[in-house]
This record gives C-alpha cells, sequence and structure tokens, in this order.
C-alpha cells in the first residue's frame, strides 16, 4: 500500500462526520444494534463519534491482525472519507482500489467501504487465500443500475451476430463482474476515467467495432480525446429500452450508421454528472475560478472545462493548488464537499460548479444516495463481526455476485459458472493493467 506522510483527509473540531443519519430498517439485521448506538449518540462530531467506533475498531483491528486493510473510494460520504485512513485504511480512485489484492498478496482480508462493482473488482483479482467484504452491499450505482447484465447481454449477442469477431467490448470499471467477462471474451478490456483514453486508444488500434459500456458520455468524451468523429459514433439506447433494441429493427439510416461505426456507446449514464451545463461552467469561470470536470459529464461540458479527468485528478488538482487558489469541480457532491473542507485548511477556495445560487440553475443536490450507503454503523458493525468470527454471508464478496440494490437480495452463482466470470473477467482487468502500466 501507498503510504504518506499525512493523511489525505483530515480531521479538526467541530467538523461534522455525517451528513445524513440513513433509517434503522436500512441496516441489515446483524448490524441494527450497532446502528442503535450510533443514532442515539448526541451529535455527529469527531469528540463524540470516534470514541465510540475507537471503542469497537481498534480491538477487531488488533484481533484481525496485519493482514486487513479498510478501503474506501473518493465518491463514499464524507463520514467514511474522514475516517477509514483514521484506522489505517486507505483513499483512493477505481483503478487503485482494483488493484489492491494484486499488489498487496500480504493483505488478506479486504474491507471496503465502496460501491459493490468496485468490491467485485478486488475480488476478481484476488487470489484463493485472500477475502473480500463489503461494508454495505446495497451501496450501489446508478449508472450500472442501467447496464445489467441481462440487459446487455441481449445487445451483445445481436452485435455479434451481425458482425462477428469484429466486436471488441471495452468495459467501464462501473459495471459487474459479468459484464467484464463479455469484455474478456472478446479479447477487450476494462477501463477507468483515469485510463479510458489509453485504454479506447488500443481498442481502437485493433481495427474492430468497440462496444463501450456502460457510460455513453464518457465514451464520447474519450471518442473526442482519442480523435473519433461523431459521425464514427452509434448511440444505443441503455436499461431495458437497451435490452429490448435489435440490429434488424434499426431504419436503414441507424443500420447503415452502425454498420460505418468505430464504437458503439451503450445509453446510461451517470444522473450526478448530466446535471452540470456549459453554462454552469462559464458562470464560475467569469467569477475566476478555474473549471475542472469530470469526464462523466457530457461532452459539451467537457469541451468548454479548463480541465476533465479522474477523481484522482480532481483531487490532486486541490492538493496541489496554491493558496488563494479557486477552483469550481463538476463532480459527486460528497467528493466536493470533502474537497472544500480540506482546501480550506490550506486557503484554497472550492466550490461545486453545481451550486450556483440563481433558480434558474439546476442544482444537484447532495450528491450520489446510492454509492454514499456506508456511514460509521455500517464500518464498526462489520469489522467488530469479522473479529467475532460472525460476519453476515451477504457481506461476502465473489466474482459473479448480483446483489439487488433496493432489496439486497443476492444471485450467487454456482462454482462452474463463477469460474467462468473470473476466468473472463480477470483477463479483462488484466490488460487494462498491462496498457496503463505500459510505458
Amino acid at each position: 500500500m501507498t503510504t504518506r506522510s499525512a493523511p489525505r483527509i483530515q480531521l479538526v473540531p467541530d467538523m461534522p462526520i455525517c451528513q445524513q443519519d440513513l433509517p434503522l430498517d436500512w441496516y441489515q439485521e446483524e448490524f441494527r444494534p450497532y446502528a442503535e448506538e450510533y443514532l442515539a449518540l448526541p451529535d455527529r462530531k469527531p469528540e463524540t463519534v470516534l470514541p465510540w467506533m475507537d471503542r469497537r475498531i481498534h480491538p477487531a483491528l488488533d484481533a484481525l491482525g496485519p493482514g486487513v486493510v479498510l478501503l474506501a473510494h473518493y465518491y463514499m460520504g464524507g463520514e467514511i472519507v474522514k475516517l477509514v485512513e483514521r484506522y489505517g485504511g486507505h483513499i483512493a480512485d477505481s483503478y487503485q482500489l482494483a488493484l489492491q489484492a494484486v499488489r498487496h498478496p500480504e493483505k488478506k482480508i479486504f474491507v471496503e467501504s465502496a460501491v459493490h462493482f468496485m468490491a467485485e473488482a478486488i475480488a476478481i483479482l484476488a487470489s484463493d487465500d485472500q477475502q473480500v467484504w463489503i461494508t454495505n452491499p446495497k451501496s450501489g450505482c446508478t449508472m450500472e443500475m442501467m447496464a445489467k447484465d441481462f440487459m446487455i447481454e441481449p445487445a451483445f449477442e445481436d452485435l455479434v451476430a451481425t458482425y462477428g469477431d469484429d466486436i471488441l467490448v471495452v468495459a467501464y470499471m462501473n459495471t459487474s463482474g459479468r459484464v467484464k467477462a463479455l469484455a474478456g471474451r472478446t479479447g477487450g478490456a476494462v477501463c477507468t476515467s483515469s485510463n479510458a483514453k489509453r485504454v479506447v486508444g488500443w481498442a481502437l488500434e485493433q481495427g474492430r467495432k468497440v462496444l463501450f459500456v456502460p457510460d455513453r458520455h464518457l465514451g464520447e468524451v474519450v471518442a473526442g480525446w482519442t480523435g473519433v468523429s461523431p459521425d464514427d459514433l452509434f448511440f444505443w439506447e441503455g436499461g431495458t429500452a437497451g435490452a429490448a433494441m435489435t440490429v434488424a429493427g434499426l431504419s436503414a439510416s441507424d443500420r447503415a450508421r452502425l454498420d460505418r461505426s468505430k464504437m458503439v456507446l451503450w445509453g446510461s449514464y451517470c444522473g450526478v454528472h448530466t446535471v452540470f451545463t456549459p453554462a454552469h461552467v462559464e458562470w464560475w469561470r467569469a467569477r475566476g475560478f478555474r473549471v475542472l470536470v469530470h469526464p462523466e459529464c457530457p461532452k459539451v461540458v467537457v469541451d468548454v472545462a479548463d480541465g476533465a479527468g479522474s477523481t484522482s485528478y480532481l483531487w490532486d488538482a486541490v492538493e496541489q493548488a496554491p493558496r488563494g487558489a479557486k477552483l469550481a469541480i463538476a463532480t459527486e457532491g460528497h467528493f466536493v464537499r470533502n474537497a472544500r473542507e480540506q482546501a480550506a485548511l490550506r486557503g484554497v477556495e472550492v466550490v461545486n460548479v453545481a451550486d450556483i445560487p440563481d433558480p434558474a440553475f439546476r442544482s444537484m443536490g447532495c450528491g450520489c444516495a446510492t454509492m454514499s450507503r456506508n456511514d460509521p454503523p455500517h464500518l464498526v458493525a462489520m469489522l467488530d463481526l469479522l473479529a467475532k468470527g460472525t460476519p453476515p454471508d451477504l457481506n461476502r464478496v465473489f466474482a459473479g455476485d448480483s446483489v439487488s440494490e433496493t432489496t439486497g437480495a443476492r444471485e450467487r452463482l454456482g462454482d462452474a459458472e463463477r469460474a467462468a466470470v473470473v476466468r473472463d473477467a480477470r483477463r479483462s482487468l488484466e490488460r487494462m493493467i498491462e496498457i496503463t502500466e505500459r510505458r
């Protein structure tokens, strides 16, 4: 694990840890006693929450030993990213999270406070003696919810029936292991926002028709970055509409466009990032702010921004900004809130691009609700139950697992089916790593 001289998130007195408490009935049964204790605390400040967490977490970590590691993504609610590093854990983007088991074979238990597909990516690359656990299996992604395997597979099979081996799948990290396996089956690769340009560039060099799933906006942005003309893109519907769409059902003009296309873009998207518009960017720039955006934003927003990149790119920009700098960031709300708090400690002003005090502009609210379903009681309960040897099976993550973000119901594959998912999804992840690490 990369060590740092100081945590990236600093806890200071009177800094609220939680933005919002979850209702008690949102916790799985085994976690409710911990949630009841937490909800009974008088406030959410560090001097109140930390002693309660310490009483459970420090003994649990001592019992589990040095083979356990805590992980969180930048997008998680402020309560988690402010706390994971306190207990020796690490905050990272989806690429770095995926590599944890591979790069740290000495770690045997990974406890992730992030979304399910991120934990599953670790599990796909993990060895047999490594375990992956997620603090809340219902923590999901709206983009991924419109790109389930049962939605994409009919379109994939139709395209393969039409174009044969010409189809090469590039699967964004925000997909299940089952979808990543489709990429592996075609000799394709996974990508993240930090390496999408490099991976898609590699895919286009193969001279095949690239099916990019699931984010149409990132796909369109990266197509522009790699020199693909808008005329060489075909937009396939997302969600259940995409599952029902067929090549045979296309109009003559659409079929001609599909035939000549270099990239076919699945029509899913991130509801958070589609809030932003070019008018948002211009409003902040006119007030002296440098505007940085995530490439899941619509291409028209990326094109007018001062810079675009992954969560690591955005966080590094905040950390490296000189005192007095003014940054407007277009990405998930929890990320920007944490960046604003940390930047203020160094005399840097950070704002959310969507937070314009004018009713003519649409705001984004608190951020991604499905990604932020992890909180202190989830982390405390998971570690305490692991230490006691009684962790809920629902929280164990295996490749190929499919978990409902609404009910928590899980579909787990049999050994043979799981082995096939691991084989093909691992190929696509390893190809991503090879392309990304290539010098």
